[in-house]
């Protein structure tokens, strides 16, 4: 890691914690409203984990930083699995040389006068990649099966944002493993000023 960004994120943090921790101890907790259990059978408040029943607007937007930065922590070890996990190794031969050396394939919709395929290597498809999607579409339709079940039955208790959070991870998680073992990795150079 860059000494810059060691610095920027010492920064950021000491600001931060200070901030959260008042915001997080703003709020006095408040009771429960209780449900008739004679009336229904529903339990809205059951969840797997315990959580306060009630939040002040410096909590929720402590929790939304908190989100939003996971967010990026996530986006970019995608990003990295995408781009260096399955990538071929640099010694491995690629099908089109820098040197200006035999082209084994042509995509001419990419390549123009002042754009031109440097390396190209094919796709792994590899058993892992093919697995790793078959797993995560099972998992997707079972996350939607529960979704489904859950709001046709009224369940005890609601795990709707659980099922839905699962269903929609899933299917991106299955596109970023079609991309990484089923999508050839280009390189593309570009030659700038045009006009020169």
């Amino acid at each position: 890691m860059r000494r810059n960004t060691v610095v920027i994120v010492a920064l950021v943090v000491t600001v931060l914690l200070p901030m959260w921790y008042v915001a997080l101890h703003g709020e006095p907790p408040s009771e429960e409203v209780a449900i008739d259990e004679s009336v229904t059978e529903l339990r809205p408040l059951q969840g797997v984990a315990d959580t306060p029943n009630k939040l002040s607007p410096s909590q929720v937007g402590v929790v939304v930083w908190v989100a939003l930065f996971g967010l990026v922590g996530v986006l970019t070890a995608v990003h990295r699995f995408m781009n260096e996990a399955v990538r071929p190794p640099d010694d491995a031969s690629p099908a089109v040389s820098a040197d200006g050396g035999t082209e084994v394939v042509s995509l001419p919709w990419l390549q123009t006068d002042h754009r031109w395929i440097v390396a190209y290597h094919d796709a792994t498809d590899a058993i892992e990649g093919l697995l790793a999607m078959g797993g995560l579409t099972v998992l997707a339709i079972v996350f939607a099966a529960l979704f489904t079940g859950e709001y046709l039955t009224l369940g005890r208790t609601q795990y709707f944002g659980i099922y839905a959070t699962g269903m929609f991870v899933s299917l991106a998680l299955s596109t970023v493993a079609y991309y990484a073992w089923f999508m050839p990795h280009i390189e593309v150079a570009e030659q700038r000023g045009h006009d020169r």
